[in-house]
């Protein structure tokens, strides 16, 4: 189901979740975002569709028409659990081969991002006491034991409401920009993949590109409110 087929009550609950959110910059306008962390999961693909325009650049007169790369099932891919902020990303997680994302695995990282936030915010004083923690309500993030390690932690949720992708900051810029420069590529391992992404990833002015991906949660959030729930475009 996606958020243009959202019932009354899904509706509701993302206008609960909006003003939650605004609640929050209310309380704190010029310093909400600094303690703020999100975190999302994505499958890197060995092997991805070209762009239309990719295609063209290959083309000259004379030249064959190269086959076209197409992300695949069957083909290699590797899943990216990517935690960030507004200064840039803390940690990347890449599933190894064999292993089952589950709420324990699950834990074991965000163990590993309060440490690496211990290193990387003393001079905030607060530390993880302050972090407000944005992730998804998938089934391993909603699950018991994640919900008793974050408490532990000190991390403070703020709701994110079923069906919602266009109120989830990685999916602003983030994974689509993502997605554009794998677009096209053909990656013989996931050592490559993972470099390619890296690589991308390292290139992002963290003071704009990372700054601004989260800016815009509290506009999506009033725009959210002002249509009653409706999908943000």
């Amino acid at each position: 189901m996606g958020p243009e087929r959202l019932n009354a009550d899904q509706k509701r609950q993302r206008c609960q979740s909006s003003e939650q959110l605004l609640e929050f910059f209310r309380r704190d306008p010029n310093d909400f975002l600094w303690p703020l962390v999100t975190m999302d999961e994505t499958w890197l693909y060995h092997y991805y569709s070209e762009t239309k325009q990719q295609s063209m650049e290959w083309r000259h007169s004379g030249s064959p028409r190269p086959e076209k790369f197409r992300a695949q099932k069957s083909a290699g891919k590797v899943l990216a659990s990517i935690f960030w902020d507004q200064d840039g990303i803390p940690l990347i997680d890449y599933l190894p081969k064999g292993q089952t994302i589950n709420a324990e695995y699950y834990s074991s990282l965000l163990v590993q991002l309060k440490d690496i936030l211990k290193e990387k915010r003393p001079r905030r004083g607060k530390v993880t006491k302050g972090v407000l923690f944005l992730h998804n309500n998938a089934p391993l993030h909603r699950a018991l034991a994640t919900q008793k390690k974050l408490a532990y932690l000190g991390f403070q949720c703020l709701d994110h409401p079923p069906y919602s992708p266009d109120l989830a900051p990685s999916d602003y810029r983030l994974f689509p920009g993502l997605k554009k420069q794998l677009k096209g590529g053909h990656f013989s391992s996931d050592a490559e993949v993972i470099a390619a992404t890296e690589t991308w990833l390292d290139g992002q002015p963290s003071d704009f590109f990372f700054l601004s991906c989260l800016q815009k949660l509290e506009q999506r959030a009033k725009k959210c409110i002002e249509l009653r729930g409706e999908c943000v475009e």
